[in-house]
């Protein structure tokens, strides 16, 4: 079992000048309960969808677990962890954080049912931060329509920003779950390339890892190592937007 996700997402509306997006227009002034509204459906989906890609490629390699314990739903309350998913990064908003830091319930995987265990293990570890990807290019969707009907509907118009959430959300979950350190889903494929003896080196990291991952965010090396990747998608998505 794994921590299904840990990420850091952006606490303002939209990419900053600072995280290198392309915008420069006047950003409307959210209240904390705009923020919330903004955020929370796409911030939910994202851990969902990555929850069930877990499960989903894991059913596909044979292991039937999560679909036998109903994991294999888009409905958030099935992945949502208390203290991960609501508590620490309500706090965290709460505080004005410059980042969001949490998980969901991890899906429940049975390596043993995989033909070749670490390689079934890595495949389905790498699900989860490709379908957060695949995720980011549907909210860029969703920004586009949310433009293009805006002066018909204006009611429409918030759905432009949760857009530009969702892209930011789900990039920076994506390419965060890749990084190569456990509990986060790179260890997980970095594992099933490695010989049995370097994988074994990278688990017994895994007691310490969350808390690695946590000061490595804290400190801000993590975003030095990840930002300019996660800003050059998110500005590939992004960018194109009309104004």
């Amino acid at each position: 079992m794994r921590r299904g996700c840990c990420g850091r997402v952006a606490a303002t509306p939209r990419p900053s000048a600072d995280s290198g997006a392309l915008y420069n227009d006047p950003m409307p002034d959210f209240t904390l309960i705009q923020k919330i509204i903004l955020l929370a459906p796409p911030i939910l989906f994202a851990i969902t969808v990555h929850e069930v890609a877990h499960g989903w490629m894991a059913n596909r390699l044979g292991d039937p677990t999560a679909r036998m314990l109903g994991r294999l739903t888009l409905n958030p309350i099935k992945h949502i962890d208390p203290v991960g998913t609501l508590l620490i990064p309500g706090f965290l908003l709460l505080m004005h954080s410059p980042f969001l830091f949490g998980w969901a319930k991890p899906v429940p995987i049975t390596a043993q049912n995989f033909k070749q265990p670490r390689l079934g293990m890595a495949w389905v570890a790498a699900a989860g931060p490709v379908a957060n990807l695949l995720m980011a290019v549907l909210w860029m969707g969703i920004a586009w329509i949310a433009v293009a009907l805006s002066t018909r509907i204006p009611l429409i118009s918030p759905l432009y920003y949760m857009g530009q959430f969702g892209v930011a959300a789900n990039v920076v979950l994506g390419v965060l779950n890749l990084f190569p350190l456990p509990p986060l889903d790179g260890s997980r494929v970095l594992a099933g390339l490695l010989p049995p003896e370097g994988a074994r080196i990278l688990y017994r990291l895994e007691p310490y890892g969350l808390f690695i991952v946590a000061a490595l965010m804290a400190t801000g090396v993590l975003s030095a190592l990840l930002g300019p990747i996660m800003d050059w998608l998110i500005n590939l998505l992004l960018s194109p937007l009309p104004q």
